[in-house]
């Protein structure tokens, strides 16, 4: 806000955009242009709507009007007190209209649902990493105490709805459910799109397109591999991860720990939760993650590779409770077949022991989210 006339606070449905913007600007005017009589008068006088407001205001979903973006940007032009706060949940659209119309002028900013560390201190102290994996990040779980079950049901409905119908004209619903379905058998996997068009009976570029929706309606997010060459052939293709386990046990449908638990995917899903929280972390304090992964043809892997400044970080997430060495073997590995910079080494996993070994930090998941011993 100190540098730019406008910001865009992207994100899901429901992840809090609206509380969160309400609560910091408390004096500034609100307008939601889902509100069919906001979103006329918007549309029909766009002039005279920004006009009203007599100065700044929070304009949410505000990619329903592109028309507005233009007449921001002479607002904003003429004006240089002058601060709007945008606000929507279609990510693709909002950009689009955005690069367009208010290149230069906007601060980008994502909000995503809670992060671990966000949780007050007396739920988390009493969650398991397993509860926390199946209830999700989603606001209303919590502060209405939603059951999961029926707050992701709700929410997969709304979004088929809502935004899948205006981002593409999709006729068969069911069969983009079914593609969303077999995306949450996939996650923390390789991404392999003829893999999936087979399975989803589509061709190779509907899966792309599809894939493309749920990337810009926040509900996949791809882990690229890091390139270097170490004489050694690297897989290329990314990795895919849901930015919310909740929804992604939902779609498995995982209603239960004792489900959860037993579930063939359980390391992959408790995998999941801990990239999307060190995703989140990030991301909620303006950073853009360059995270990363490795994995040559023989399967020798590391989780997630943060380059900072130059250097690499290497990260395990490991599903495991109780320590093993073998759990660093990966990265010790790739440090011998490599020239990597690496600046430490670190192993996250759900027990509650903190070890420092010779081939780096054994860290819990609890202080690794709340960032007590990884940043």
């Amino acid at each position: 806000m100190k540098f730019f006339p406008v910001t865009f606070v992207g994100g899901p449905r429901q992840a809090g955009k609206t509380t969160t913007l309400k609560h910091l600007f408390p004096d500034l005017p609100y307008a939601s242009l889902e509100n069919p009589d906001t979103l006329l008068f918007a549309e029909t006088d766009p002039r005279r709507f920004l006009g009203s407001f007599k100065g700044s205001a929070i304009l949410d979903e505000a990619q329903r009007v592109p028309k507005l973006f233009s007449y921001l940007q002479g607002l904003v032009d003429n004006d240089k007190a002058l601060r709007f706060i945008l606000s929507g949940s279609q990510n693709y659209l909002m950009m689009e209209r955005i690069t367009q119309s208010l290149a230069g002028r906007v601060g980008l900013q994502t909000l995503l649902p809670f992060g671990y560390e966000e949780l007050p201190k007396k739920i988390r102290e009493n969650m398991s990493a397993e509860e926390w994996a199946l209830k999700g990040a989603y606001p209303p779980v919590y502060d209405r105490d939603i059951p999961p079950e029926m707050f992701y049901q709700n929410y997969l409905e709304t979004y088929l709805e809502r935004d899948v119908r205006q981002l593409v004209k999709i006729g068969d619903f069911v069969r983009f459910s079914q593609f969303v379905k077999l995306c949450a058998g996939r996650a923390g996997q390789i991404l392999n799109m003829s893999d999936l068009a087979r399975d989803a009976d589509i061709s190779v570029n509907t899966v792309k397109s599809w894939f493309s929706i749920l990337e810009t309606s926040y509900i996949v997010f791809r882990l690229s591999p890091y390139y270097k060459n170490f004489n050694k052939r690297l897989v290329k293709s990314p990795k895919l991860y849901f930015f919310d386990t909740g929804l992604l046990c939902y779609l498995l449908g995982i209603h239960k720990e004792e489900q959860l638990h037993v579930h063939y995917l359980y390391g992959n899903i408790m995998e999941n939760m801990l990239m999307a929280e060190l995703y989140k972390r990030h991301t909620h304090r303006g950073q853009r993650p360059s995270f990363y992964f490795l994995r040559d043809s023989n399967g020798n892997e590391i989780d997630l590779v943060v380059e900072k400044s130059g250097q690499l970080r290497l990260i395990e997430l490991k599903a495991a409770k109780t320590f093993n060495t073998r759990m660093f073997s990966g990265m010790a590995n790739w440090k011998k077949v490599s020239d990597l910079s690496v600046s430490d080494s670190t192993v996250v996993y759900l027990g509650e022991q903190t070890f420092n070994t010779e081939h780096g930090n054994l860290v819990p998941w609890r202080p690794a989210l709340t960032g007590e011993l990884i940043t």
